[in-house]
């Protein structure tokens, strides 16, 4: 019981990828949907494409696919309808019955179509409220214009009727009951009503004057409130005009105006008794819309809480059967038309899991045949899996950022976990924006289960996704900030006692002469005593600069021991003998011998300068070295450490390439031997394939180890130059911190001002969080992430394999439609 739980969930490795197969699944038609359905529940296979050479259109299943597509354009129609409505999907519920796909189909046909006539019917009955809405204003408004006119002719009348006003006056109603005709001819007047967008009346206004050459009367007066405009659908401030013409001329370019400006008529009858008729038969029939409009949209609310209520499961759905569908599509039919063969890569663990779905749908779908499984033997290059968690995902993905590692060569992933918070720390080093880096990230840690099902930000969502990437670098920052003493950039003595003591009671001298030791050494990390010495900042420099090439080096040396051990396990002798031994001599015959003396220095309170001593290695090997002797024998080492560097460049460059192409002659010159049967008969082939067509270009190969010996030679010496960077950053951010706490926070506290040190602390904050805590981290970051990607696995990391993609139903929420 306990060998078969081990062998089908194995022990997690993430030093090198899963062992994977190719497999070859053949499976009756009648029950290829249930199979790959339920492969894709499990999510351990990674189908192959079989017709390559096939269009979507001449392929198996194009109807189906067809439907789906159909089907996913009905779900984003009813996604818009119920955004629209502000209407939010359920969340999925285990208990809601699944449909049938051709249900689903049904059921989705009828909602869309109910759903588009509720629409349109609404859109009809919104169009007639909205032109009844005007036409009840233009009766009010413009009938208004006709009262007063009405009143200014009837006072004129009695006015002329008494004697007051001349008849040969000039000022005449436009209109009027009985209106004055010239002994010649009748002069007909008409008029055309309506409303205008209010933006465009000046506009409107202007060009009526200049068409008719202002033969026309213009009356406008604005509504008090926006109205929803018929045509556009939109609230729109407008104005209602009268137009007073005449002639048949002057009216048709009237009307043409009207339209070019979007101005919406409305017939007008100048009897005041109708005027009043119409508008109450106007206003009954707007409540009676009203009335009707609000049904149709209670019924289109309570059909969209019914389609949310179920969204999700149905939503699902479609992409399942979308994506089995095309799956099916990539298996090949057998001339037969009762089997689909389909191949496929999957993990070696996961070969009796797949058996037993394949047994499942065979035994679900009552098919006669079951479904056959069997393994391909082939030469072609497997895709990578690492099978992670939520801590180690994090990690992976900063190295697959790089490129995904070769099928089962190591993977730097195993030593990131450790080695990138712990070289970010070394630039980051403070305790106290440790602690805040680690309050934030807890934050996050504490909801996680909620923030992980809701949709973030693109910045915020990254952030969470590294979640436990920041915990170890801020846990790290704080045992570097330790190292260093710095909280904010100030020192405590935290663990003992200063050893270091003024040579006078006042301490005049502290930042001057210097300071005098009295007790024993501070027993973890820095002195609180250097800090503000003057000998603070050399002391720091040279600390800080050794230590990043101790910490170079010795990640360098991982690198080479672990292309020593890509090289055991695929079994390369000659990357063992003529790559990573030269490149061990080399690497360590200079900078390892660096960081021997820099521990001997320390050891033995030498004052021997380091520079003078590597400079002198090459340029005057046989001098004598004189006071900056470290050990008995060092010029004697230096000459045979110098030898064998010299030594390791041809060793590198050499043998080779010329030991490939013997390799090679070997390998055409077994090509016609004798095959052996069974499954050794494919590995043959597949090595006959490989080897004995492949074309062997030596001036190629040469090269390529002639590019690769130069680029180690002069990485050696950049990429120990790049570690650095470490001193570098963390200098930069212990000073930036004392200037923020010198400048900004004891500045303000010395003006004893209580508004001054609020203003002071906002500014240390801020200061704080966006300079220290948002871009140093995010710049230490980058720098950690460089010294990785380049100086560390450059020496071992091919990173030209591709990604095991399963085909699985847990991915499909993740997927953008």
């Amino acid at each position: 019981m306990g060998e078969r739980a081990k062998g089908c969930c194995p022990p997690m490795d993430l030093m090198r990828s899963e062992p994977m197969q190719l497999v070859q699944l053949i499976i009756p038609i009648e029950s290829a949907h249930l199979a790959v359905s339920y492969l894709g529940e499990l999510g351990l296979i990674q189908f192959k494409d079989l017709n390559v050479e096939k269009s979507p259109f001449q392929r198996t299943y194009a109807i189906q696919m067809k439907r789906c597509g159909e089907m996913a354009r009905k779900l984003r129609f009813f996604w818009d309808q119920m955004s629209k409505a502000g209407l939010q999907p359920a969340e999925r519920s285990v208990s809601q019955t699944a449909l049938s796909f051709d249900d689903l189909e049904v059921k989705l046909g009828d909602l869309e179509a109910e759903l588009v006539e509720i629409n349109a019917n609404g859109q009809k009955l919104q169009l007639s409220y909205s032109e009844l809405v005007e036409y009840k204003l233009v009766l009010q408004k413009a009938g208004e214009f006709f009262h007063s006119g009405l009143s200014s002719a009837e006072a004129y009348q009695r006015e002329i009727a008494s004697g007051q006003i001349g008849e040969e006056t000039l000022e005449t109603p436009l209109l009027s009951e009985k209106e004055t005709a010239t002994d010649s001819k009748q002069v007909n007047v008409g008029f055309i009503t309506g409303l205008v967008p209010r933006e465009k009346a000046m506009g409107f206004e202007r060009i009526l004057f200049r068409a008719t050459r202002g033969n026309v009367f213009l009356r406008q007066t604005a509504v008090d409130e926006p109205v929803i405009d018929p045509v556009s659908g939109e609230k729109v401030e407008k104005n209602v005009f009268v137009v007073f013409f005449s002639g048949e001329r002057a009216k048709n370019k009237i009307l043409k105006i009207c339209e070019a400006f979007g101005a919406n008529r409305y017939a007008f009858n100048e009897d005041l008794g109708k005027q009043s008729q119409m508008i109450t038969e106007v206003s009954a029939r707007l409540s009676e819309l009203k009335t009707t409009i609000d049904a149709g949209l209670i019924h289109r609310g309570n059909l969209l809480q019914t389609i949310a209520e179920q969204f999700e499961q149905w939503n699902l759905l479609a992409k399942k059967e979308k994506a089995i569908y095309n799956t099916l599509n990539m298996l090949s039919i057998d001339v037969s038309k009762k089997c689909l063969v389909a191949e496929g890569w999957s993990p070696v663990y996961a070969t009796s899991q797949i058996q037993d779905e394949l047994h499942r749908a065979t035994h679900d779908s009552n098919s006669q045949v079951d479904a056959i499984f069997q393994v391909l033997h082939t030469r072609e290059m497997p895709p990578t899996y690492f099978r992670t968690n939520k801590f180690t995902i994090a990690y992976q993905e900063i190295v697959d950022a790089y490129g995904v590692a070769k099928y089962q060569e190591a993977n730097p992933g195993v030593f990131t976990i450790v080695t990138f918070p712990f070289l970010f720390a070394v630039m980051f080093g403070d305790w106290g924006h440790g602690i805040c880096l680690l309050l934030a990230t807890s934050y996050l840690l504490i909801r996680e289960k909620k923030l992980s099902s809701q949709k973030l930000g693109d910045i915020m969502e990254m952030t969470f996704g590294g979640r436990y990437v920041i915990i170890l670098m801020s846990i790290f920052s704080i045992y570097t900030g330790l190292i260093y003493n710095e909280f904010f950039s100030v020192p405590f003595e935290l663990f003992a006692p200063s050893a270091y003591v003024c040579r006078d009671t006042h301490c005049r001298d502290a930042t001057t002469i210097g300071l005098i030791k009295s007790g024993e050494t501070y027993p973890f990390g820095l002195d609180p005593a250097w800090h503000g010495s003057r000998s603070e900042l050399p002391f720091l420099n040279s600390l800080k600069m050794k230590m990043s090439i101790l910490l170079g080096v010795s990640q360098m040396n991982l690198g080479i021991i672990l292309s020593y051990f890509n090289a055991l396990f695929f079994k390369n002798s000659i990357n063992t003998w003529f790559q990573v031994i030269p490149q061990m001599i080399f690497l360590n015959s200079l900078f390892g011998y660096l960081s021997v003396l820099i521990i001997i220095k320390w050891c033995t309170g030498s004052q021997a300068d380091l520079y003078h001593v590597m400079i002198y290695m090459f340029l005057s090997p046989t001098d004598e070295i004189g006071e900056n002797q470290l050990f008995e024998g060092q010029k004697t080492t230096q000459l045979v450490l110098l030898l064998l560097a010299f030594v390791s460049v041809p060793w590198m460059l050499l043998p080779k390439p010329f030991l490939l192409k013997i390799q090679h002659n070997r390998h055409q010159g077994e090509s016609y031997a004798p095959i052996p049967d069974g499954e050794e008969s494919l590995l043959a082939e597949a090595n006959h394939d490989s080897h004995g067509h492949e074309e062997f270009e030596f001036s190629e190969v040469f090269v390529h180890q002639l590019i690769h010996t130069i680029e180690f030679v002069l990485g050696a010496v950049s990429n120990t130059a790049s570690y650095l960077r470490l001193w570098a950053l963390s200098l930069a951010h212990s000073e930036l911190s004392s200037v923020f706490y010198e400048k900004v926070l004891l500045l303000a506290w010395g003006y004893n001002n209580i508004f001054i040190l609020i203003i002071g602390g906002i500014v240390f904050v801020f200061a704080t969080v966006g300079v220290l805590l948002v871009m140093e981290t995010l710049s230490a970051f980058l720098h950690a992430l460089r010294l990785h990607w380049v100086e560390f696995q450059n020496k071992f990391y091919e990173g030209d394999g591709y990604k095991f993609s399963p085909f699985s139903f847990a991915l499909l929420d993740y997927e953008e439609e």
